[in-house]
């Protein structure tokens, strides 16, 4: 069984980008070198470089080059009974798929709303994709990522034969998202004080105050 590696995507590892000229575009395309780095060397089964991620067939692949043109990626969330909430997805894979320039990229819903997985494995095939690539828009693998996620996504699979597809390791520990908390923190307190507005996700709610 072979494992895959995952280093920027867990904290102990930061990934270089290559070099780019003076007109801005890189000599050649080359993957990224992993550089070992000090800060948050955080000891757990989670925080490993390495995660073994399942494909169809029940084997494992090393796909050390990265989301190609003809890769699918579906970012899956729980999903909810609030249209906001889901809205919010929408607006995050547009974020991502502008930041990274990847080609096809779709959002879903894990239940309790559309497009669910079934709905975006098929927009991905229909698009072109070669592969499929189920990102869990989660914090920590639970439940639904050891369980409900690879079942849905199996079902959505039967429908394309011979697809392949893999389900990758949930955000988990990452030194990014401690920045990420930590600046929801100080601009609620900002607002709390006066002296900023309310943020995009407390707006209106009456929710940023305090108690």
């Amino acid at each position: 069984m072979i494992s895959i590696d995952l280093s920027s995507l867990i904290s102990p590892f930061r990934v270089k980008r290559p070099m780019l000229t003076k007109t801005g575009r890189s000599h050649k395309q080359v993957p990224p070198r992993l550089v070992e780095v000090e800060k948050y060397p955080i000891k757990s089964r989670y925080s490993s470089t390495k995660f073994c991620l399942a494909t169809r067939d029940g084997g494992f692949r090393q796909q050390p080059h990265g989301v190609g043109d003809r890769d699918g990626v579906i970012i899956v969330d729980h999903g909810s009974r609030r249209k906001e909430s889901n809205l919010m997805l929408d607006e995050f894979v547009a974020m991502f798929r502008d930041k990274t320039g990847y080609l096809i990229v779709e959002p879903a819903h894990m239940e309790l709303a559309e497009p669910s997985i079934r709905d975006a494995f098929g927009l991905c095939v229909k698009q072109g994709a070669n592969r499929v690539i189920v990102s869990p828009f989660f914090l920590f693998p639970g439940r639904h990522w050891h369980q409900d996620i690879p079942s849905l996504t199996a079902e959505a699979a039967k429908e394309h034969p011979g697809m392949p597809y893999i389900i990758t390791a949930p955000l988990g520990l990452h030194e990014l998202i401690v920045d990420v908390v930590n600046d929801r923190i100080k601009h609620c307190l900002s607002h709390v004080a006066g002296d900023a507005g309310e943020c995009s996700i407390c707006v209106g709610t009456g929710k940023c105050r305090l108690h």
